[in-house]
């Protein structure tokens, strides 16, 4: 399980979300098995993600984060609930670079240059989206940027994953920091001088600092009080019900076409690669329903 914890200033000017999210990003390794590299960006998105949608409302609310950047990494795609509970997707789980001048996995370099779209679903007529050019391709800085650009909050963003020898990843998380409406001009310059004077969050989380530890790194010098605290997992909603609807939707031409060439369908999801087998009889099934 993932944990995540919300720290407020008592004078209402800033706040801090914290997660650790190292199960999270060693189940990402072992659904999409992949390498080092893919498993640090997909889980620094998977990261950012989990924070943003526990701020949702609504229970059946949910926000999608998509990297699509020209790297061999491909797009990157995060979905989360409003519990913070996420599932991801990688287009190329594979891709394998060398470390970056600073000998780190070259998370930027497997993303590239492309857009960061955010999407919230709030169960409205049509869901609300925001896009930004990526910044870095590092996933904090271009989260960041999506704040300043699309919401015009100011943020301080922070997410790493430490990946150990046997690729299974030692630590996971991140915090993103954020000015609140009608924040002191003197507050944000403070926490953005906590954020900076910060280490690495794979090195806070390695020696053993929670969220909570991180969030009073972030708001040293404020009086603050703690808002929330959940856990959180990798969790996929996929289901054989959802498959059947979705097979239902191509329409009446597509699944006769389907039964006639291939007698069965094979559907695998993209975020928890659980398969669904469909026979002819299952697919014919489908066909009568779809004509009536």
């Amino acid at each position: 399980m993932g944990k995540i914890t919300k720290v407020i200033a008592t004078n209402g000017s800033v706040m801090v979300m914290a997660i650790d999210s190292t199960d999270i990003a060693n189940e990402i390794r072992r659904v999409h098995g992949t390498s080092p590299v893919a498993t640090a960006a997909l889980g620094r998105l998977i990261s950012a993600a989990s924070l943003m949608g526990s701020c949702l409302k609504g229970e059946s609310e949910s926000i999608t984060l998509r990297a699509d950047g020209d790297g061999p990494a491909g797009s990157l795609i995060a979905v989360s609930d409003s519990f913070g509970n996420v599932r991801g997707f990688i287009e190329n789980p594979f891709v394998d670079l060398p470390l970056n001048a600073k000998g780190k996995l070259d998370v930027s370099g497997a993303v590239g240059k492309g857009a960061l779209s955010v999407i919230k679903d709030l169960g409205l007529k049509e869901p609300q989206s925001g896009q930004v050019e990526l910044v870095s391709g590092e996933i904090a800085e271009d989260i960041a940027a999506y704040y300043a650009y699309s919401e015009q909050i100011p943020a301080a963003c922070a997410f790493g994953v430490l990946v150990g020898i046997d690729l299974s990843a030692e630590c996971a998380g991140g915090f993103i920091a954020q000015g609140l409406p009608g924040a002191f001009e003197e507050d944000l310059e403070k926490l953005e001088k906590n954020a900076l004077a910060l280490p690495p969050v794979t090195e806070m989380l390695k020696s053993g600092m929670a969220p909570a530890d991180i969030c009073a790194a972030v708001l040293a010098g404020f009086e603050t009080e703690i808002l929330d605290e959940l856990e959180t997992a990798y969790r996929c909603d996929c289901s054989r019900e959802r498959v059947e609807r979705a097979l239902a939707s191509i329409g009446k031409t597509e699944l006769l076409k389907l039964i006639e060439e291939d007698g069965k369908a094979d559907v695998r999801c993209q975020f928890c690669a659980s398969e669904y087998r469909f026979s002819e009889e299952d697919l014919r099934k489908l066909y009568e329903r779809a004509r009536a």
